[in-house]
């Protein structure tokens, strides 16, 4: 009797290390998977990241060549509109110094009234 029962517990032994062998595996098999995912994820994640950056440098070239263009006639136009401002005060530059000459030289005082 005592021979069978050594059997049986060494068969229970046995089914035991097997059993622990087919865990760990199962739990490898699983860190696999999740590093897989894992990974998987990063990838997608990286490609979704990368669309979304190309996506938002072509909206921003679209937009800043616009803006660059609108930026560009408003220099235009202020340059011009300065040139005009000079050409005017170089033009009349000559009366207004006389007219303040005149103007400080020839006192009319006005009594009160």
């Amino acid at each position: 009797m005592s021979a069978q029962n050594s059997a049986g517990i060494q068969t229970l032994l046995d089914a035991e290390r097997e059993a622990s062998k087919i865990v760990q595996k199962a739990r490898e098999y699983r860190t696999k998977k999740v590093r897989e995912a894992r990974d998987e994820a990063k990838n997608e994640i990286e490609a979704y990241r990368a669309k979304k950056e190309a996506e938002f440098k072509k909206f921003e070239a679209e937009h800043t060549q616009g803006n660059k263009a609108a930026q560009d006639e408003a220099d235009k136009e202020a340059e011009a509109k300065i040139r005009e401002i000079k050409a005017a005060g170089k033009k009349s530059q000559g009366k207004v110094a006389d007219d303040l000459l005149d103007a400080v030289f020839r006192v009319n005082p006005v009594p009160p009234v």
